[in-house]
């Protein structure tokens, strides 16, 4: 059922109530998955964590292994409350030091539980099938009865399922289990400008609703927002399987840790939007903000054929702006002010056309001039020598194209920066253009699967 349209908020940067999909964002409460009999730990200030999503109203907490479906599944396309203690969208656990990636500290409960949760997940995301209670206290470096009360509450939970036995040497065969992807779901929505892409994920990444709508950020900002909401209520209703969060892609730059916006470039009027706590608030649901790109990467890295992590890339995106995304050694790379990657306001020709951020001759002015005039080879070229630039000096290994603009005229694009770059490899994004969307959906399921990339 779609949900009815948000009302436009009174003030300049305030987004409307929540409407009935939503319920209040889980207050502090306690995760129980790894020692037994210990207390549970307080959950962190939110505002103290890189990324911390802001909370509307306290209320009870429950989070996989604590009772957080002890009334039963929540119905399909409704708020979920399943984050462990401490983790909200956009929001990432800290490990402890311990022997493995595990810690069998009471204060870590949450942590481990969702290190076994990420192992499945890989797993399933791979096509490998489910994991031995063995062989995840071998990974994570938990105890063995540590992971079986874990994986004991995450199934209560809905959260895993069996996958069938293993022959065993000796004893009663070992069962596998693996993760039950369509218990919950995630909304990863893009922000182009002109836009907005949303898709409803599974906790396997996989997109299961898609929806799409007009969304002018040249709009007043408080009839922006209120336009964001109505179309994101939307998506949040197309969802099988309660919601855990939202994450948006949108143009930099902004400040990934608050969610609150910059001087985004072609729309200065937003600038200050503390657009995560406004989204927070108009849909009752944690929300993960980050650039477009960095959301984009984040899809990269979850490609089967990349491997979790792996490598160190360029992300370019060329769409109604052009930025990028660093990946250094499997991590996104943001600069000393979180403002890597705003690949479009190099400057490659001192005495050429002003751009919408102030400086004459940027890459990005260059570009769309060159594909506003028709002229799509001069704009592949151009996006070349911006390429070449990035690998000589940061020496990745491959470059990735994606955005609006690069697919529709895919080959060209592939053609004209392979030219420039010589032996060093370039892909477009497998996504497509759901590639910000579906990054941004992994965003917001970033925490309970104890996935730290972005932070």
């Amino acid at each position: 059922m779609t949900p009815p349209p948000a009302s436009d908020p009174s003030g300049p940067c305030r987004a409307p109530a929540p409407g009935p999909h939503a319920s209040p964002a889980p207050g502090p409460g306690a995760d129980a998955d790894a020692a037994s009999g210990a207390s549970p730990a307080p959950a962190p200030d939110a505002g103290a964590v890189s990324g911390a999503s802001p909370v509307p109203p306290p209320g009870p907490r429950t989070g996989p292994g604590e009772g957080a479906l002890s009334a039963g599944p929540a119905p399909a396309g409704r708020a979920g409350a399943a984050w462990p203690a401490g983790a909200r969208a956009g929001e990432h656990p800290v490990p402890h030091p311990a022997q493995g990636p595990g810690a069998n500290l009471p204060a870590l409960r949450s942590h481990n539980a969702a290190l076994v949760l990420g192992l499945l997940r890989d797993a399933a995301t791979a096509g490998s099938g489910g994991i031995s209670r063995l062989e995840l206290a071998e990974r994570t470096g938990l105890t063995p009865q540590a992971v079986s009360k874990i994986t004991a509450r995450l199934r209560a939970d809905g959260l895993l399922e069996d996958a069938g036995r293993l022959a065993s040497t000796g004893g009663k065969p070992r069962t596998e289990l693996r993760l039950a992807a369509g218990a919950r779901c995630a909304v990863g929505a893009h922000l182009d400008g002109e836009s907005l892409t949303a898709v409803v994920a599974d906790l396997a990444g996989r997109t299961v609703a898609e929806h799409a709508a007009p969304l002018d950020l040249g709009l007043p900002v408080g009839t922006g927002l209120a336009a964001m909401v109505r179309e994101l209520r939307t998506a949040v209703g197309l969802a099988p399987a309660p919601v855990l969060g939202v994450g948006v892609g949108i143009r930099g730059p902004l400040d990934h840790r608050t969610g609150t916006l910059h001087e985004v470039t072609g729309f200065p009027h937003w600038s200050g939007c503390p657009l995560r706590t406004e989204l927070a608030r108009g849909l009752g649901l944690p929300v993960a903000v980050d650039k477009n790109t960095n959301a984009a990467a984040l899809s990269i890295l979850a490609e089967p054929q990349a491997g979790p992590g792996a490598g160190s890339f360029g992300y370019l995106h060329l769409g109604t702006g052009l930025g990028a995304a660093l990946v250094l050694g499997g991590r996104p790379h943001r600069g000393g002010r979180a403002g890597a990657g705003e690949f479009g306001h190099q400057v490659v020709q001192l005495d050429g056309p002003p751009c919408k951020c102030g400086k004459r001759g940027c890459l990005e002015a260059l570009c769309l001039a060159a594909v506003a005039g028709g002229d799509t080879e001069g704009a592949a070229r151009l996006l070349g020598v911006g390429a070449a630039n990035l690998v000589a000096l940061l020496d990745i290994d491959r470059v990735v194209l994606g955005g609006r603009t690069v697919l529709a005229a895919p080959g060209v694009f592939l053609a004209g920066v392979a030219a420039a770059l010589g032996p060093t490899p370039v892909t477009l994004a497998a996504a497509g253009s759901r590639a910000v969307a579906e990054g941004a959906a992994l965003l917001a399921l970033a925490p309970l699967f104890a996935r730290a990339s972005l932070s």
